[in-house]
């Protein structure tokens, strides 16, 4: 069985309101490519992925005029994709949705929320969350931007369940900042947000690992250990909360425990991004899968779809270009036995 997680850039901008595919030369989301180019790499890349079930991130928009279901699917027939359903949670405002497209051959799906709406503890996804980010003892709300994904994923062979949670935490960047200060006075805020978002989404975590529910929280953190200077006011990064600390049970992800245990030396990573004042490419680790403690012991074996790092992907031209195209990430993937 093959599980993965892939954010697609601009997915959103390779549809009409109709969610019919734009094959066209016209400018797609991605700097200096075409909505035709883009849509064929995205399509190489999930046709030799071959995923059974895939977690989608900035997935087309869900709106009163587009319907984030109907383009994925109409997408999966286009490429001739085994994973051809798709479903969606709770919509969101950003035009960048998680979803999640599945062979139904292989598994039902459903949207299965818990947690309270405005619950103290754990909350649902789609309400609010009270915490005290400046420690002044008074709880700031907290919200997703970007409500997680919540899947009961049955296998249709055995009736075996397990739970998945895709997210796309909130971003770090101090964007629209105005000088130095402003710079890090945001950075530090979009921290504090984020990390208030993990510890939510652990909330949850703990929840299903004590009703030892098999569970994979996958996805886009916009984070990771040693990621950034400003990691060292607050102790930890927002990964590191998600897996587990202390006395918790731990979830599993063999690249950030790579990063957590080798403090120097290569690093794995997930995503590539142009920095165009530095003229040169800046790579990170942002994408994950987490495992429960019961998939580890099945042996799971991990992969990033890095078309220079992984050598299968370089050596094929056609997966090793779609992959360059496509997005500023590139597919995380697991595999074990079901």
């Amino acid at each position: 069985m093959r599980i993965a997680t892939y954010n697609v850039e601009w997915f959103n901008s390779l549809f009409d309101d109709e969610g019919r595919p734009l094959i066209d030369e016209q400018w797609s989301g991605r700097r200096d490519v075409t909505r035709r180019a883009q849509l064929k790499a995205v399509g190489v890349v999930f046709k030799l992925l071959d995923a059974d079930a895939v977690m989608v991130i900035e997935a087309p928009d869900q709106n009163r005029r587009r319907n984030t279901k109907f383009a994925l699917e109409g997408f999966a027939e286009l490429f001739g994709l085994r994973a051809r359903t798709a479903l969606i949670g709770f919509a969101n405002d950003t035009q960048q949705e998680i979803a999640l497209l599945y062979d139904p051959d292989v598994f039902s799906a459903r949207h299965d929320p818990q947690g309270d709406v405005g619950g103290l503890i754990a909350p649902r996804f789609d309400s609010t969350f009270q915490l005290d980010l400046d420690t002044d003892a008074s709880p700031e709300p907290i919200v997703f931007s970007k409500p997680p994904l919540e899947v009961e994923l049955t296998l249709r062979e055995s009736g075996k369940s397990m739970r998945l949670i895709g997210v796309h935490v909130k971003s770090k960047a101090p964007h629209g900042a105005q000088g130095p200060r402003d710079v890090i006075r945001l950075a530090i805020e979009n921290r504090r947000k984020q990390m208030a978002q993990c510890i939510w989404i652990r909330q949850r975590v703990d929840e299903h690992l004590q009703a030892a529910d098999p569970l994979i929280v996958l996805g886009d953190f916009n984070d990771g250990p040693g990621l950034d200077e400003y990691e060292k006011l607050f102790g930890r990064s927002g990964v590191e909360i998600v897996m587990g600390e202390e006395e918790a049970i731990r979830m599993f992800d063999p690249h950030a425990r790579m990063i957590l245990t080798h403090k120097s030396g290569a690093r794995p990573a997930t995503s590539r991004f142009y920095i165009a004042k530095e003229r040169r490419y800046l790579q990170a680790l942002l994408d994950y899968i987490m495992v429960s403690p019961d998939l580890v012991a099945k042996s799971p074996q991990w992969r990033i779809w890095h078309p220079f790092d992984d050598p299968e992907c370089y050596s094929a031209p056609e997966l090793r270009e779609a992959l360059l195209t496509a997005s500023d990430h590139f597919p995380v993937s697991i595999d074990f036995a079901p």
